[in-house]
């Protein structure tokens, strides 16, 4: 009669690999969060600055510009904070 083969051989058969853990992402340099919330808090100042018509190149006028650049750095800023590891 023939022999059957056993089961308990693995030849042949493929192998899992452990599982790897993936590395470690590097954090922020502790300059970076301070730099971020600095550059919110210049674009807001710039904002109400501009309402108030204290800014120098404004000729004592709300200026469109002198907005949208205060709001493109809080926008930018807000951008940042999302990197902050």
């Amino acid at each position: 009669m023939p022999k059957s083969r056993s089961r308990s051989s693995n030849k042949g058969r493929y192998q899992l690999e452990p599982a790897k853990k993936a590395p470690r992402k590097k954090s922020s340099p502790r300059w970076y969060p301070p730099l971020v919330l600095a550059l919110m808090g210049l674009g807001v100042i710039v904002i109400v600055l501009n309402y108030m018509g204290i800014l120098p190149f404004t000729n004592s006028q709300t200026s469109p510009v002198a907005l949208l650049v205060g709001l493109g750095m809080i926008g930018v800023g807000f951008l940042g904070t999302t990197m902050i590891r």
